[in-house]
């Protein structure tokens, strides 16, 4: 029987109408608009697109959205001023610093600069240090969107064993941390597999539910998949495809055809994973709103 498809986009527009309701009764009750920065140093053509359309999400869901594009010369403390400034800035609720930036600037140095309270993409320290001690606040993103994914079609991961290959800090391990939490919507049993994992196949078997998070196409295939597993897929690769007018298509860590031949539920790329994470990024900008409208600062 042919795997349901999670369909990504639809989720996500359930999320971004709660997002706007929660919004609209930010403005209504506390005269509030929740205000998002993004910060784009270099003219990096995927990071300019990226930041386009979180823009344009922003602006959809009723938040004051606002991007400041600095030269590819930049400095690091010209960039870590700015991020002050912003901190300061109590009509901001929200900061994002897109990556990659410029060799000259310390990509950590400058997350961490973001307060904590305004940290949208949940990579501060102290909000993976919340994570990981079991008192989350702003989540990062890519893995909150699979998890809430994963509860909205169906398949909450409760009691399940989840197997994600991959171990980066943007996706396999705040996933895994978020996972083993104990709460409803997580209490999973984790196996984080990596490069280094041997047998990798093995362990991908034993998957109640898998996650492929290891940036190379096509690297899950069917031999790998154990009948019935949910099968999401981060991964999103250009291949080479004459037939278009680009030159390439996009595909994800999955062998989706030959996969979805066996999976009870699969994830497309595009179209699955991606709009969850720009769906979860509006989540938590008006959270930090409600947060620091409230007093409560770092969701307390």
């Amino acid at each position: 029987m042919p795997a349901q498809i999670i369909d990504g986009k639809a989720i996500a527009a359930e999320i971004r109408a709660e997002v706007a309701d929660r919004v609209r009764r930010l403005k209504e009750e506390r005269g509030v608009m929740p205000a998002q920065a993004f910060i784009l140093v270099g003219d990096n053509p995927a990071s300019i697109s990226y930041v386009r359309g979180k823009g344009n999400a922003c602006e959809e869901a009723g938040i004051g959205s606002q991007t400041i594009h600095l030269p590819e010369s930049t400095s690091e403390a010209e960039l870590l001023e700015l991020i002050a400034k912003l901190n300061a800035d109590p009509k901001l609720h929200g900061m994002i610093v897109q990556l990659p930036l410029p060799p000259q600037i310390d990509e950590q140095r400058a997350t961490a600069a973001i307060a904590p309270e305004k940290d949208v993409d949940g990579l501060h320290p102290m909000n993976v240090g919340r994570l990981f001690k079991g008192d989350p606040y702003l989540l990062p993103c890519t893995p909150a969107g699979v998890v809430e994914m994963l509860i909205r079609s169906g398949h909450p991961p409760d009691g399940r064993h989840v197997v994600i290959c991959g171990r980066s800090n943007l996706v396999g391990r705040p996933l895994a941390a978020i996972l083993i939490q104990k709460r409803a919507g997580a209490n999973a049993t984790v196996t984080l597999c990596h490069t280094r994992t041997k047998d990798l196949a093995y362990h991908s078997r034993q998957a109640d539910i898998l996650v492929a998070a290891m940036g190379r196409a096509k690297a899950i295939t069917a031999d790998m998949v154990r009948e019935g597993t949910v099968v999401i897929d981060v991964g999103i690769n250009r291949v080479e495809d004459t037939s278009r007018k680009t030159g390439y298509r996009l595909v994800g860590d999955v062998d989706f055809e030959a996969v979805a031949e066996k999976a009870a539920a699969i994830t497309p790329v595009p179209g699955g994973v991606g709009p969850m994470t720009v769906a979860m990024l509006l989540t938590n900008t008006v959270k930090a709103a409600e947060a620091l409208t409230a007093g409560e600062i770092g969701g307390k």
